[in-house]
């Protein structure tokens, strides 16, 4: 077995839905049955295993009784990988199909990347400078909780976090790759072991990217291929979002640093969760998506006509620049690859939705910043948002 890919699924059935299907057109372009898929679901209660165990025979799912948090979950899936490497994949992403024969080819050509991540984009197309970044030392969170990286983006010395002096198109070994998308070989994990199960969720891809980086191997970051990063889909930035980041990071730094720098660091830490506390967090609200609003649909040709026999033809434009709302199919004639550059070149304002063949719904989300959306296309001209 050439691959693995492990998804750790929590109430996102329809953003994994979308995710397996982009994920099996990159799985045929690697030699026949050399790709294995594992879902863990976290308990989920909105049917994600029941609704898609029937469309995708071929993945193995496991349901768990609780929610074990992500580093547990992912570790769960550890034993019945066969795979030569191992793909730690979020739900709510959408990957093109050349993505796993250019991630692994660039593995098996430097066989020093212990680790490798890809370039992310957010639903609106919108680069995730998170795609790199650089170990979160005492001087290097005080510049990102400090503002200096705003400041100086491109600096190597005050934009370390994000590493903004490594330009987001070009291939470079990097210190931290994010969870949502890591692939790592299983003679390295079999050295470094999984992710550290202390932390449930976040901080935990910077402590196994450290890990890796100790047993002298390279993190790489790879833009020769991208990705979309629902970021935030199933994560209300609330104030239990704040405590749960911030007591990450500090169980990151009892761990791995030590001495009157590391006191310090914790201090910095637990007084953002003081003043982030005292600060109202709302999630940003998501704008109803009226039946009345004109929308855009592009792609694959078979795929753009039934949505449009569905929708109703009057509320379909085939000129993006005339819609807020653009749904972009995937399908033979529009693959998952054209997909993500078009989105990609989505203008500002604009809300874009991606729809995989053979599914009956799109998924969206404008920002990090706020949960995604859902248009179930069953529903016919009703265009129902299920946040």
């Amino acid at each position: 077995m050439l691959l693995s890919v492990i998804i750790v699924n929590y109430n996102v059935k329809h953003f994994l839905e979308q995710c397996l299907c982009s994920v099996m057109k990159a799985a045929g372009r690697l030699p026949k049955g050399q790709c294995e898929v594992i879902v863990v679901d976290n308990l989920s209660t909105d049917g994600s295993i029941e609704a898609l165990a029937p469309k995708f025979p071929s993945v193995i799912f496991i349901q768990n009784p609780e929610n074990a948090g992500f580093g547990r979950a992912n570790n769960q899936a550890l034993p019945l990988c066969k795979g030569e490497f191992i793909l730690f994949l979020n739900p709510d992403t959408i990957v093109g199909e050349d993505c796993f024969t250019v991630c692994i080819g660039q593995m098996q050509r430097q066989q020093q990347i212990g680790a490798l991540g890809v370039r992310m984009i957010d639903g609106g197309g919108k680069y995730l400078p998170e795609s790199k970044r650089g170990f979160p030392t005492p001087w290097v969170s005080f510049c990102k909780l400090g503002g200096l990286i705003r400041l100086f983006p491109a600096s190597r010395v005050f934009a370390r976090y994000y590493m903004g002096h490594l330009p987001e198109n070009r291939n470079n070994v990097v210190d931290v790759l994010a969870g949502a998308f890591m692939l790592t070989r299983k003679v390295v994990l079999d050295k470094t072991g999984g992710f550290d199960e202390r932390f449930f969720m976040y901080a935990e891809d910077i402590d196994l990217s450290y890990r890796i980086k100790q047993a002298g191997y390279e993190n790489f970051y790879c833009a020769d291929t991208s990705i979309i990063h629902f970021k935030g889909e199933s994560t209300l930035k609330d104030i239990r979002y704040v405590r749960r980041f911030y007591e990450a990071m500090i169980l990151y730094v009892r761990k791995h640093y030590k001495g009157v720098g590391a006191w310090f660091y914790v201090m910095l830490l637990k007084g953002m969760i003081a003043i982030r506390s005292l600060i109202q967090l709302k999630p940003a609200p998501v704008p109803a998506l009226s039946t009345k609003e004109t929308i855009a649909v592009t792609g694959d040709e078979q795929a753009v006509k039934a949505i449009m026999r569905g929708l109703g033809e009057d509320k379909i434009t085939n000129d993006p620049n005339q819609a807020a709302v653009l749904i972009y199919c995937e399908g033979p004639g529009y693959p998952f690859t054209e997909l993500i550059g078009s989105i990609g070149k989505t203008g500002s304002g604009k809300r874009a939705f991606v729809h995989g063949s053979g599914t009956e719904c799109a998924v969206g989300s404008a920002s990090k910043e706020r949960q995604g959306e859902v248009i179930l296309f069953k529903l016919l001209s009703e265009m129902h948002l299920n946040p």
